[in-house]
């Protein structure tokens, strides 16, 4: 992922230090995720949603998954997506359903009013789509290309 620098400066060799432009680089990182979850977090207030709740909700959105894929995407243990998913359910934002594969395994899946409320959530993220708005349809796709690059083949 990231290369430490020799003492040299030629990257691909390991050292203990980072260098100056990839420390740069992890911090602006840092300060774009952190913001965008502080933004994040209060849109979901809005709705009397934690920030994690409306995570789970916009994954919802795009479709039922099981338990297990949900914590897989979100980093999470499953015994905490159940909980979330149990609040979601008592907001009539999500339901469990039988999967139509296998009877034994339940999905969870965003209601109705779930998937209102996860647009009006993607709507409400001026943080994010204003900047990448300033940004031509070339350099959000370079940015894309090398996020998606970072994080490898393994990203969800």
């Amino acid at each position: 992922m990231f290369h430490a620098v020799k003492q040299t400066g030629s990257l691909g060799g390991m050292s203990s230090r980072m260098d100056p432009l990839s420390a740069e680089v992890v911090d602006l990182i840092g300060t774009v995720v952190a913001r965008y979850y502080q933004e994040y977090d209060a849109a979901a207030a809005v709705h009397r949603l934690t920030g994690a709740q409306a995570r789970v909700l916009a994954l919802l959105s795009t479709g039922p998954m099981p338990m297990r894929q949900i914590a897989q995407r979100l980093k999470c243990e499953p015994s905490n997506v159940t909980g979330i998913v149990d609040r979601l359910e008592a907001q009539g934002l999500a339901e469990r359903r039988a999967d139509p594969g296998d009877r034994r395994v339940k999905l969870a899946a965003a209601t109705t009013a779930g998937r209102t409320t996860a647009a009006e959530l993607r709507e409400s993220l001026d943080f994010a789509r204003e900047p990448l708005a300033e940004l031509s349809v070339e350099d959000r796709t370079v940015l894309r290309d090398l996020l998606r690059r970072m994080l490898g083949p393994d990203r969800d």
